[in-house]
């Protein structure tokens, strides 16, 4: 018995040049790997990083009563996650940590659907 099978569709042969469609459902098929190299053209481009604690709501006459030493409630709880927003978009949740006296936060989770 031969190794070899007849294929229903003739003769194929291995090292033809692919046409314009083929070349392209191919590029489409194969997985584009980058490097941090590849980004190196953005590295120097600022971005605005905010780290929300929580949120609140209140009428402009209730803002203006706030004195020193007011509190005014979040709409979080204690140990609950913090958002962590680059130029205005969602990218990750994170904790509150102190380093030496400042205050900053650790990443604890990735946001990937940004849709």
């Amino acid at each position: 018995m031969s190794d070899e099978t007849e294929s229903p569709f003739g003769e194929i042969e291995k090292n033809a040049p692919l046409d314009e469609s083929e070349q392209r459902a191919a590029s489409d098929e194969e997985p584009t790997t980058h490097s941090a190299a590849d980004l190196e053209a953005v590295f120097d481009v600022p971005v605005k990083v905010s780290a929300v604690l929580g949120r609140s709501r209140m009428d402009v006459a209730e803002l203006l009563k706030l004195k020193a030493g007011a509190v005014v409630e979040l709409d979080r709880k204690v140990g609950e996650a913090i958002d962590i927003y680059v130029n205005d978009r969602l990218v990750a949740r994170g904790e509150v940590v102190l380093v030496e006296e400042r205050l900053g936060v650790t990443m604890t989770e990735i946001i990937k659907d940004r849709g």
